[in-house]
């Protein structure tokens, strides 16, 4: 099979978009299949996986590259005559991809992955925000399939008149994030030094520092005994988190990947998530394989990953006190850490990329016979 990607994000850039095109070419190139991938232009590599990487022109906002429409993005389509276009949380360049692969006949499935709704709504831009729905469902109306992250994202997409909707969750990788790696060294060092030389739970939060992620809810849990926290992670609001934090046992680890950010997982005790706009929820997966109980809000992706008072707590959004109180449970209470964490673990046993990646082709596969729904143009 032939794959377009079309993406509005990619590397050098390391967020959840990235994550998952990356997984996805793994899981191409492991099964035999051909790709290319188009993206914002960020200094990417020029091939990945033995893939070409095409970079489009792209401006600045918020620290990302942002594509905009230009006519190689048709040609460079036209040109591999692909079996299948893969939009990958699509915006103005995966808009434009959707509608050339229309005019060309090449079937489509578009990613649903950011909500770029939440963030007109969190900004409280009023009608903005049904606007923003509005160009959501253009975008989506060109595809012959939509992927959904989860139950809740689909049904914002349904309620916006979006049609053709799946589910398809997102991989984690069972081996790299584990509870046996709290046995390494490495981390039983870092433990200690998060936890400050005492027996204090830590409460890690892996992710960007940035609006939309809540970290400021982090502040209701100054003064709780026996609790420190870890943060993981960078962004555009890491200097007003630090001043909202100061005062509080907290270390800043900055942004990790690979093993240095598997052996951060292991370091927690709790997994606390404080974002309300997720459409799935990577690093709460991430956090599950690792054998920790999580904390999230009862919002969005976080439905579909934590059971409430068996892997974790839902906590009411608008009530910090709740959030207070369901960290306060798990630091208190060692042998529900260990329970809640080895229930995490069994819940993502069956959620590999392998199994992930087999679900997406089986995808791609349906829209193989189906004629192109619409053209934007």
């Amino acid at each position: 099979m032939r794959v377009a990607i079309v993406s509005e994000s990619f590397l050098p850039t390391v967020n959840g978009v990235t994550g998952s095109v990356c997984k996805v070419l793994d899981h191409l190139a492991d099964n035999g299949h051909d790709a290319i991938v188009i993206a914002p232009a960020a200094g990417s590599p020029a091939r990945y996986r033995g893939f070409p990487v095409h970079q489009v022109p792209a401006v600045a906002y918020r620290q990302f590259p942002v594509g905009i429409p230009n006519p190689q993005v048709a040609r460079l389509i036209a040109r591999f005559q692909p079996d299948v276009l893969h939009a990958a949380s699509p915006f103005l360049l995966g808009a434009q991809a959707i509608a050339a692969a229309n005019r060309q006949g090449v079937p489509s499935v578009a990613i649903f992955q950011t909500d770029v709704a939440g963030y007109a709504k969190r900004n409280r831009l009023g009608q903005a925000s049904k606007l923003a729905w509005r160009f959501v469902r253009w975008i989506h109306d060109g595809a012959d399939l939509t992927l959904a992250p989860s139950r809740a994202s689909r049904s914002d997409l349904e309620a916006a008149g979006v049609q053709r909707i799946k589910l398809w969750g997102r991989g984690v990788d069972l081996q790299r994030y584990h509870p046996n790696n709290r046995m390494r060294p490495s981390v039983q060092a870092l433990h200690d030094v998060l936890a400050g030389g005492s027996t204090d739970a830590v409460v890690g939060y892996v992710g960007r520092i940035a609006p939309e992620k809540g970290l400021e809810r982090l502040a209701a849990l100054r003064g709780m005994p026996g609790m420190r926290l870890a943060i993981v992670g960078d962004g555009p609001s890491d200097a007003l988190i630090r001043s909202q934090l100061r005062g509080m046992p907290v270390t800043f680890l900055g942004r990790l990947s690979g093993t240095e950010l598997a052996d951060a997982y292991a370091s927690f005790d709790v997994f606390a998530h404080t974002g309300t706009e997720e459409t799935f929820g990577q690093t709460l997966q991430e956090a599950h394989a690792s054998g920790l109980p999580v904390i999230a809000p009862a919002s969005g992706g976080p439905l579909d990953l934590v059971r409430h008072g068996d892997d974790g707590y839902l906590f009411d959004p608008e009530s910090l006190q709740d959030f207070r109180m369901h960290v306060g449970a798990v630091v208190a209470d060692p042998a529900m850490r260990l329970r809640m964490g080895e229930a995490g673990r069994r819940a993502v046993i069956g959620n590999s990329w392998q199994a992930l990646g087999d679900e997406l082709l089986g995808h791609y596969r349906s829209v193989l016979t189906r004629t192109p729904v619409r053209s934007h143009s």
